[in-house]
């Protein structure tokens, strides 16, 4: 069983705590299959089984965890289909909205997103995955806001969450996180140019690092759009 670090007493711990064992259980420092129970991991953490429990309550309902009846919760498993699959939606979803996004972003916006995507830059340069992949999230969830359209905002983060990027620790190491990380920056001078075709086109590429690089280290090439 994966040795979690011990956490800094946060202003909000349950949404630290939450955000920390997701980022284990995507990184895959929590692995697939394995059986974990609030108290063990309260301990390793820190802090005490109650927001633990909480956490993982909602990491259930995100489809990472599964309950497991008197013993704990169980890291759900993903197959490489599974994650094909996850990849292919998200293509069909996340990019063709940035046609949409293009044209509706209040110029007073971009500052909220250029800090985001500096903050999460900045967990990228400090290997902090946990800190990236928050504001990660954070980034996409505010820029999809943006279409309009809360269901496809809501729809589309919570398959960014159950995506898995096991290999994500080691392109920070070698510093190839921080590369990506400044796409960010790319898209919002992009949207910021009214160029939706172009912000479509950058965030496929983008998403395409999640089912390649990121998901298992090397720099092979992984093609994850749907045959036609």
């Amino acid at each position: 069983m994966a040795t979690l670090s011990p956490l800094n007493r946060p202003r909000n711990l349950r949404e630290t705590v939450l955000d920390t064992l997701r980022s284990a259980i995507i990184t895959g420092e929590l692995a697939e299959g394995e059986l974990v129970s609030a108290p063990t991991l309260g301990e390793q953490l820190g802090v005490s089984a109650t927001p633990v429990r909480e956490a993982m309550m909602d990491l259930s309902r995100e489809g990472l965890v599964e309950t497991v009846k008197n013993k704990g919760f169980r890291i759900t498993a993903m197959s490489e289909k599974d994650l094909d699959d996850l990849t292919a939606i998200r293509l069909l979803l996340e990019p063709p909205a940035m046609r949409l996004v293009a044209g509706n972003i209040p110029d007073e916006a971009f500052d909220r997103l250029t800090s985001i995507a500096d903050a999460c830059l900045g967990g990228a340069d400090e290997q902090n995955l946990t800190e990236y992949l928050r504001h990660d999230r954070d980034f996409h969830a505010l820029l999809l806001s943006f279409a309009g359209n809360r269901q496809l905002t809501d729809l589309a983060t919570s398959l960014r969450s159950r995506t898995r990027l096991y290999g994500i620790a080691a392109l920070a190491r070698d510093g190839k996180l921080s590369a990506s990380a400044k796409e960010h920056h790319e898209l919002i001078a992009v949207l910021r140019s009214g160029d939706g075709p172009g912000a479509e086109a950058l965030l496929a590429r983008h998403i395409g690092h999640a089912r390649s690089t990121w998901a298992t280290g090397e720099d092979a090439e992984h093609d994850p759009t749907p045959a036609s």
